[in-house]
């Protein structure tokens, strides 16, 4: 039997791949251009983990706003996989 913290994990990688599915990609990786688009905008240097800490900062606001909201934890668990991600990328030179 699973418990409910192997569910949301389960359901933020299903997301991972789900939103490649979405939108006809190999794989859904978006914060890079993002970021990018941020930075031009800005002036600021933020880079793509941070893009992803960001959202995760999101995420653990909007789970204090008000109710529950399961959405949340699992959207979380997702981009600390996605900046994990990008970390491991860069230090795996």
């Amino acid at each position: 039997m699973k418990s409910e913290s192997q569910r949301i994990l389960k359901e933020a990688f299903e997301n991972i791949d789900n939103r490649a599915a979405e939108r006809d990609t190999e794989q859904e990786r978006s914060m890079a251009r993002a970021v990018a688009l941020f930075n031009a905008y800005s002036g600021k240097d933020l880079t793509e983990t941070e893009g992803w800490m960001f959202m995760c900062c999101l995420k653990m606001s909007r789970s204090r706003a008000g109710s529950f909201n399961r959405d949340d934890y699992v959207d979380l668990a997702s981009y600390a996989a996605l900046a994990g991600e990008c970390e491991q990328e860069k230090h795996s030179d």
